[in-house]
C-alpha cells in the first residue's frame, strides 16, 4: 500500500492587536545628542517631545519609555548609559520594539550598530530608523544597516581628523588649554589666564626641596600627610606616584609641553603617551612659575640620575646599587677594589648590637670577586667622613666659594618666587584701582562708595611695595645673607653626620683599607682620612 503525504498549510499570523489579545506593543524611542551646545539641546528636547507624542498617539503602542544620551559621542556604547539601560530592559522582555531617528544616532561605530541590531532581533526586538526607512524585523539582509552604519563612522573619523588638524594649529601658534582641576598650585584667574594660589605653591615648593635634599617620593608624601597639607583635592592622601607627577611637569617652571598623549582614533579613544611618534609643541614662559627653571633642571638631573641606579644582581659585581632616601652612604660608599656598594648590616655580639658596613660582592660571594674588602664600623666611618669635611671646608677656599654658589642660588631662588609673586599682587592692585576709577568717570556707582576699597588697596600696596624694597635690597651683592656667610665662614663646623649635608657636597667614598678612606666631593676634590679603630 503506497502513502501519499498530505500537506497542511498554517498561514503566518502577523503581530497585531487582534491577535496579540489586545495587548499594546511597548514601544521604547532612544535619543542622543553627542555635544552639550545651545544648538543641540534644542534638538535634544525636540527629539524627546516628538518620540512622546508620536508613542502617544498610536492606540496600538504603550510606551516603554524616552532613552536620552546627552553631550555624549556615538563612537562607544560604553559611556552611554541611558543606551546600555534601554538594552537591559530589551533583554528582560519589557520592550517590543524601540523608535530611532537614523543609525547615526543609533550608534557611530559600524561594529557596535550590527551587534546591537543582531542582539535585538535575536530577542524579537526590532528597531525603526526612521531617517533611512528601514525596520531590522523585516528586512531580509544587513547590508543596508551595515552601509548606513559605515557612512555613520566615516562622518565621526572626518569630523575627529578636522577637529584634530585645529589643535595642531592651535598647539604651534603656542595657545594653551589649561585644564585645573588636578593642577595643585594654581587656579583659573579673572582675566581667564592661570593664577599662583599661595599655600598651595609653598605646598610644591616644599616637594621640590625635600626632593633635592635626598627624600624619596614616598618619603615626601608620608610628610605631607603628617604636617597636614592637603592635596589639590582637599585630601591627606597623598602618594609617591602623585609626588614623582608634581616633580617631572614642567609647568610648575612656567613652560607648556603640548601634546604629551594623544588619542589613537575615534573610535576607541584610547590615549596614550607620545614617545615622539607624535610632534610635540614647548611653549616657555607660558604662565607664572613657581619653580625657578634651575631648580626644576636639577630636579629633572637627580630624577635621571636615581632611576639610572638599578638594583644589585647576586649574578655581577659590577652594578650600581639601587638609590635609597633612608641612608645616604647606601649610594656614596663604594668598595676600592671592586667598585661594588657597600651595604649597611647589623651584628648582633652577645646581645650587643654593632651598625657595620660591608662589601655586597663579599657578602655575596665571599672572597671570589673581592679578596680584601674590610668591615667599617658606622661610628668611626661617620667621625671620619665629618672630621674630613670640616676640615677641608675651612681650609680651601675654592670649596667655599662652591657651596657659597649653591647656596645663593638656593636661597635667590626662593626670594625671586616671593619677588614675583609680590609683582604679581600689585600688577593686580593697580588693575583695580584703575577699574573703580573707571567706574566713577562713567558715574556708574557712588564714588564715596569706594573709598574703603580704595583705602584697603593703597595699604596693601603700600606694604608690599615697602617688602619687595627689602627683598630686592636683600638680594644684592652689598648686603652679604647670613645663612651663606655661616656656611663659607672659617669657623664652619659640622658638629654630626647629617644625611642631607653629605648628599649635597660629597660624590662618593671610596673604602681604600680598614683605616683609610678616599673622600670625592663634588667638583672633583679628593682628600684621604684616616679611619679611627672601634
Amino acid at each position: 500500500m503506497t502513502l501519499s503525504p498530505n500537506v497542511t498549510i498554517i498561514p503566518s499570523r502577523q503581530k497585531t492587536a487582534e491577535n496579540r489579545q489586545y495587548r499594546q506593543l511597548r514601544v521604547a524611542a532612544y535619543c542622543r545628542v553627542s555635544t552639550e551646545q545651545e544648538e543641540q539641546q534644542n534638538s535634544y528636547q525636540v527629539q524627546i517631545s516628538y518620540y512622546t507624542d508620536l508613542i502617544n498617539r498610536n492606540n496600538d503602542w504603550s510606551l516603554a519609555g524616552i532613552f536620552a544620551d546627552e553631550g555624549i559621542s556615538g563612537t562607544q556604547t560604553k559611556k552611554r548609559t541611558e543606551f546600555n539601560r534601554m538594552i537591559r530592559l530589551c533583554k528582560q522582555k519589557k520592550i517590543d520594539l524601540i523608535l530611532c531617528k537614523s543609525t547615526s544616532r543609533f550608534a557611530r561605530n559600524t561594529v557596535d550598530c550590527l551587534e546591537n541590531v543582531r542582539l535585538l532581533k535575536s530577542l524579537g526586538i526590532g528597531v525603526i530608523f526612521e531617517k533611512e526607512n528601514v525596520n531590522t524585523l523585516t528586512m531580509t539582509s544587513e547590508f543596508m544597516i551595515a552601509l548606513y552604519g559605515s557612512f555613520a563612522q566615516a562622518e565621526s573619523e572626518s569630523i575627529s581628523k578636522n577637529v584634530s588638524l585645529g589643535v595642531q594649529m592651535s598647539f604651534r601658534e603656542g595657545k594653551v588649554r589649561y585644564q585645573y582641576k588636578n593642577w595643585l598650585g594654581y587656579q583659573k584667574g579673572a582675566d581667564g589666564k592661570p593664577e599662583i594660589v599661595p599655600n598651595e605653591a609653598e605646598t610644591v615648593r616644599m616637594i621640590f626641596e625635600k626632593f633635592l635634599d635626598g627624600y624619596s617620593s614616598g618619603d615626601i608624601a608620608k610628610l605631607l600627610n603628617e604636617t597636614g597639607r592637603p592635596t589639590v583635592h582637599g585630601r591627606l592622601d597623598w602618594r609617591g606616584d602623585g609626588i614623582l607627577r608634581i616633580l617631572r611637569n614642567e609647568k610648575y617652571a612656567g613652560d607648556c609641553l603640548l601634546q604629551k598623549t594623544y588619542t589613537i582614533d575615534c573610535i576607541s579613544h584610547k590615549t596614550v603617551k607620545n614617545n615622539g611618534e607624535r610632534t610635540m609643541y614647548l611653549v616657555t614662559d607660558a604662565h607664572p612659575a613657581i619653580i625657578n627653571r634651575d631648580t626644576f633642571n636639577l630636579v629633572q638631573q637627580e630624577l635621571a640620575r636615581r632611576n639610572s641606579k638599578r638594583k644589585v644582581s647576586s649574578k655581577t659585581t659590577t652594578e650600581q646599587g639601587k638609590y635609597s632616601s633612608k641612608y645616604a652612604l647606601t649610594e656614596l660608599l663604594i668598595c676600592g677594589e671592586c667598585g661594588t656598594p657597600f651595604r649597611r648590616c647589623t651584628w648582633n655580639v652577645h646581645g650587643n648590637k654593632r651598625i657595620v658596613w660591608r662589601c655586597i660582592s663579599r657578602l655575596d660571594h665571599g672572597s671570589r670577586y673581592c679578596k680584601n674588602s674590610p668591615t667599617i664600623h658606622e661610628e668611626p666611618l661617620h667621625r671620619a667622613i665629618v672630621k674630613a669635611i670640616n676640615e677641608f671646608y675651612n681650609c680651601s677656599n675654592e670649596t667655599a666659594e662652591i657651596l657659597r654658589n649653591n647656596a645663593e642660588k638656593v636661597l635667590s631662588g626662593l626670594a625671586d618666587n616671593e619677588i614675583q609673586a609680590i609683582e604679581n599682587r600689585l600688577k593686580e592692585i593697580e588693575k583695580a584701582r584703575n577699574d573703580f576709577i573707571n567706574l566713577i568717570a562713567e558715574k556708574a556707582c557712588d564714588e564715596d562708595s569706594l573709598d574703603d576699597e580704595f583705602a584697603k588697596l593703597f595699604a596693601e600696596e603700600e606694604s608690599l611695595s615697602s617688602k619687595l624694597i627689602a627683598l630686592k635690597s636683600h638680594n644684592t651683592a652689598e648686603n652679604s645673607n647670613p645663612e651663606i656667610d655661616k656656611i663659607t665662614s672659617s669657623k664652619f663646623e659640622l658638629e654630626q653626620f647629617n644625611d642631607i649635608i653629605i648628599r649635597k657636597v660629597i660624590e662618593c667614598v671610596k673604602v681604600l683599607s680598614k683605616t683609610e678612606i678616599l673622600i670625592i666631593f663634588k667638583g672633583g676634590f679628593e682628600v684621604k682620612v684616616d679611619v679611627e679603630k672601634k
